[in-house]
């Protein structure tokens, strides 16, 4: 196989579940040209990982024709109609994708040559891409993130937050508090009651924020408890803080899955979706969930948010002193 295009555009926490699959094939093709297809915003994580031969973002000039080589392997690892096409506009003779009944949207299996035979969907979302590489004869379970951050960057990123905390600081926690899905946003008065339980903990507290409606929930969070605000942050100084930190608080987000990759310990916060498929994996990790009949609905509305209301602060509490002290 001297030709391989992956196509996964999105979201940013999908691409890094994506990163051990890559890794995978560029282990066991390594003479190969590996191009990546993906969308702007992606492309930022996707600059600093080893091996990518080309990125190919999607709307920018050319792409197509970029894609377009019938001498190559595509493996389609978002499952959706869209990247069906593409891999079908790309003119690879292999297409691969994974059985109908475990894509977002099953037309999507018409694109494909080969199809993975159906899976569970119980286990963590990176085997489920680790598992369609079978269909190129690969059998792997490592878990490779193969990010590379420069120092120019982390040293970039330490001047931007340097008046919010100082250089010789407590060991720096993360507090994510926003999340893409309102599902996946645990209430501000629940993060509150946890900051100003920690208040006192041997550690420098800092609320990490992307978007501007979480900046609003974050500033909320922020002036109830006097726990200072990250400034904004791009994708790849997120990337950079997160390395530098001590433990990531957060839902199941980007936060969360950069810190797993950049092996930063992490306490997650689950409601709809199940740590069982998107959570932690490192031994050392730990998440809050409580499951009730309609766990794992994966909604992106809800009425009760039964789920993230049975999280309480002590259990998150709780969780950070012990993961500070287990990584001390």
């Amino acid at each position: 196989m001297q030709n391989i295009l992956i196509i996964r555009m999105s979201s940013l926490g999908d691409i890094i579940h994506t990163l051990p699959a890559f890794a995978a094939l560029r282990k066991n093709f390594p003479a190969a040209r590996i191009a990546w297809v993906v969308e702007p915003k992606g492309k930022d994580i996707l600059d600093f990982v080893r091996g990518i031969d080309e990125i190919v973002v999607v709307g920018s000039p050319g792409w197509r024709k970029k894609l377009r080589n019938p001498d190559q392997a595509a493996f389609d690892f978002q499952g959706l109609l869209k990247s069906g096409f593409i891999t079908r506009i790309s003119g690879s003779r292999k297409r691969f994708g994974f059985h109908r009944k475990n894509l977002k949207e099953p037309s999507a299996a018409l694109f494909y040559t080969d199809r993975l035979e159906e899976a569970s969907e119980t286990g963590h979302v990176i085997g489920k891409n680790l598992r369609l590489l079978r269909l190129a004869g690969i059998s792997e379970d490592k878990y490779e993130f193969p990010l590379d951050l420069p120092e120019t960057l982390r040293n970039s990123m330490k001047k931007k937050i340097a008046d919010i905390i100082p250089p010789a600081s407590k060991q720096l926690v993360l507090f994510n508090v926003g999340a893409a899905w309102p599902t996946k946003r645990w209430f501000p008065e629940s993060w509150i009651a946890v900051l100003n339980d920690l208040k006192n903990e041997s550690m420098t507290p800092l609320l990490l924020w992307g978007t501007p409606e979480e900046e609003t929930l974050a500033k909320r969070v922020n002036q109830a408890t006097g726990v200072p605000l990250a400034p904004f942050l791009s994708v790849q100084e997120s990337l950079a803080l997160i390395k530098e930190s001590a433990l990531v608080v957060s839902g199941d987000t980007f936060a969360m899955q950069a810190a797993c990759a950049l092996s930063v310990p992490v306490v997650g916060i689950f409601g709809p979706t199940t740590p069982k498929r998107n959570g932690p994996f490192h031994s050392r990790d730990k998440f809050v969930y409580h499951e009730i009949a309609c766990s794992s609905c994966y909604k992106r509305s809800c009425d009760s948010m039964e789920c993230l209301k049975l999280v309480t602060p002590a259990e998150v509490s709780a969780m950070v002193r012990l993961s500070l002290k287990e990584n001390a």
